[in-house]
């Protein structure tokens, strides 16, 4: 705490990724309308969740709390980014640089693992439909949940403590839009081998546990699937899996280039393009890939436009 304090006085310096030319300026003007749309679908999932019975299932109970991490997502790095090219000021102080990276790892990690169990979810819910409601009772669906964001906090307390206790000298300034931790510790003064190896092997631990709970989950879907006696069944049991295995492709494609590659293969440019990837089109696409792609949720939006369009009416 002390050398955070002796630190404090001293601002990073974000250097962007947009310039303020024409080309930048329309670039930027895209990525603000992906945010409008990220967060009003996030926004609109979650109080359709919460406002439809019919919607109170352990599925969609795990689809709400994936839409108020991807909101939370959104709402960390994208609102500083905007402010800082907008009025040219690209500062942000060395505990809002902390606080941004702590918030950032805990909800990418709580969101990998939360992903990762929802496949067990599909698992119960297409190979034992009859004991569903008993082994996705209300308290293990707490416990998923609970777990995934306990982790997630976990982790991103440890890396934001450890990163921010480093010397940082010259002029800190910082080569993203954000404050991100891989970005950080090229500006460090001391030597962060270990730690890198230890933020490595915590990557490849947020990453591969829940993959391979969703590996195991789906294979397990893929054999009940394929002694189906009804092929139709077996498109309906797939139907209601490929909005998740699309999300898991979209989540975990960009995090694995983002934090698995060679540290000779980085380069600065590349990492700032994918985290834009993953910190704002993402969380876009997860409520558009999960509503318009299923009928109850769709039903449960034509339900409440028909009552706000007969409370205008009276």
């Amino acid at each position: 705490m002390e050398i955070w304090l002796n630190q404090s006085s001293d601002d990073f310096v974000l250097l962007g990724i947009f310039s303020h030319s024409p080309t930048d300026f329309v670039l930027f003007s895209a990525v603000m309308m992906v945010f409008i749309v990220a967060l009003c679908g996030n926004v609109l999932l979650i109080c359709l969740i919460f406002m439809d019975s019919r919607l109170h299932t352990p599925m969609y109970f795990f689809l709400s709390q994936l839409s108020l991490m991807d909101l939370m997502l959104v709402c960390t790095n994208v609102p500083k980014m905007a402010v800082n090219f907008l009025s040219g000021r690209k500062s942000i102080s060395f505990v809002g640089c902390g606080i941004q990276m702590g918030l950032f790892v805990s909800l990418v990690g709580s969101e990998g693992l939360l992903l990762g169990l929802m496949a067990y979810d599909r698992y119960v819910a297409i190979s034992h439909p009859l004991h569903y409601l008993i082994l996705m009772s209300q308290r293990v669906c707490l416990q998923i949940v609970g777990s995934s964001w306990a982790f997630g906090i976990i982790d991103g307390l440890i890396q934001m403590v450890i990163v921010m206790t480093f010397p940082f000298c010259g002029l800190r300034e910082v080569d993203h839009f954000f404050c991100e931790m891989l970005s950080l510790m090229k500006l460090a003064c001391a030597d962060t081998s270990i730690f890198e190896n230890f933020a490595f092997v915590c990557c490849i631990i947020m990453l591969f546990l829940p993959f391979s709970i969703i590996v195991a989950s789906y294979t397990h879907i893929l054999k009940t699937v394929l002694h189906m006696y009804s092929t139709q069944a077996g498109k309906k049991a797939l139907a209601t899996c490929s909005s998740h295995l699309t999300a898991v492709f979209l989540f975990y494609g960009a995090a694995m280039f983002i934090y698995l590659r060679p540290r000779s293969y980085r380069a600065p440019s590349h990492d700032k393009v994918v985290s834009i990837f993953y910190t704002v089109l993402t969380p876009m696409l997860n409520p558009l890939i999960y509503s318009l792609r299923n009928q109850e949720v769709m039903a449960a939006l034509k339900k409440g436009l028909d009552h706000c369009r007969i409370g205008n009416q009276t």
